[in-house]
């Protein structure tokens, strides 16, 4: 320390404060923590609250949501024996390519007696234009017939007037003209019969009803050969194609197996009756999957159901009973999958939905 350079004035030296105690400054910083924990778990907790009010105002969700997809059932339409199995399970298929083959051997055979049905039924009519032509030489022989006997008459009449022949001769020369003129009337019945015979109707205009039946049963024939070959009809993925075996019997009209349209899929949503009031056509969505938890798809209300899944169940809730108890009831509504998606889409797997209510129509 420097000298004083007046000694009659006391100096002392300037000293700082109290040093505060390292406990009370942690004091007070816990204090001020508290404060502002305090007061901001109400600020999140109503932060949250509002923004759950708002969401839940704005949006409608369910996770009771299903992927649909067309699925087509394959069944033959003819019956017999598999003779080839063209499919494998989950194999793509196109339209029109094979899946099964039925063994046609008896279907040809069919088409083998058709063809010779309608050449029975062709000869049948030409024997019917030969007897329609026959039935014109009959009538003319039958006029000349009475043209004979009439003149015979004519001649036995002049003799019996000049008493020169007898009354039976002249009976028999007049018999001999009715028989004469009643062959000509069976001649022209025959002709008429034969004409009608080889008549067609307007259904079948110029051709002869027998020749037109036969070809008839011959196109079915054919059909037939034609439906052992079981097509794809639409392009898909084969399922249930296990059932198919060679050599098992197939039955017309039996399901064989099914083809998953999987480029046409949506979603089938099924959302509380509550949730309806404001939902609409149009409105836009988000849809999520179980089986893909980083796909988010954007979709569109496309539809909502006709009536709740129970009115449509097999056995459908009978309310006007004693023990009647209110259930809210879900109504199926359809959403459109708007983006495409990156992921294969597999009919029936979980989905959630949430659809914006104060979206509508563009």
């Amino acid at each position: 320390m420097a000298d004083n350079p007046n000694p009659d004035i006391d100096i002392k030296p300037v000293t700082e404060g109290p040093t505060p105690d390292p406990a009370t400054r942690r004091s007070t910083g816990r204090n001020i923590g508290r404060w502002i924990l305090m007061l901001s778990v109400p600020l999140l907790l109503a932060t949250l609250g509002i923004y759950y009010w708002i969401a839940s105002d704005r949006y409608a969700s369910t996770d009771n949501a299903y992927v649909q997809q067309d699925i087509v059932s394959i069944s033959p339409e003819v019956g017999g024996k598999i003779v080839q199995v063209a499919v494998e399970e989950n194999q793509q298929v196109a339209a029109g390519d094979l899946l099964f083959a039925i063994d046609p051997a008896p279907f040809e055979l069919t088409v083998a007696q058709s063809n010779a049905r309608i050449a029975a039924a062709q000869v049948e009519v030409q024997n019917l234009r030969t007897d329609y032509q026959v039935s014109g030489v009959d009538i003319e022989v039958a006029r000349q017939d009475i043209a004979f006997a009439q003149s015979n008459y004519q001649r036995q009449a002049a003799l019996m007037a000049k008493g020169f022949t007898t009354r039976a001769r002249l009976d028999a020369a007049q018999h001999e003209v009715d028989l004469a003129r009643a062959r000509l009337k069976s001649a022209q019945a025959d002709v008429v019969a034969a004409r009608s015979r080889l008549s067609t109707g307007s259904a079948a205009p110029g051709e002869n009803p027998d020749v037109a039946e036969a070809r008839a049963a011959r196109d079915q024939a054919l059909l037939d050969l034609e439906r052992t070959r079981v097509v794809a009809p639409v392009a898909g993925r084969v399922a249930q194609s296990t059932r198919l075996q060679i050599g098992q019997m197939m039955v017309s009209g039996l399901p064989a197996l099914s083809i998953v349209d999987d480029k046409n899929s949506w979603v089938e949503a099924n959302f509380k009756e509550t949730d309806l009031a404001r939902m609409k056509v149009g409105q836009k969505a988000k849809i999520t999957f179980d089986a893909y938890p980083e796909l988010e798809l954007k979709g569109r209300v496309d539809s909502i159901g006709a009536g709740t899944g129970s009115e449509f169940s097999v056995l459908p809730a009978q309310n006007a009973n004693a023990n009647w108890v209110k259930v809210t009831q879900r109504v199926p509504v359809r959403i459109r999958i708007v983006d495409p998606s990156p992921r294969q889409l597999i009919a029936g797997i979980s989905a959630e939905v949430t659809v914006d209510l104060r979206t509508g129509k563009e």
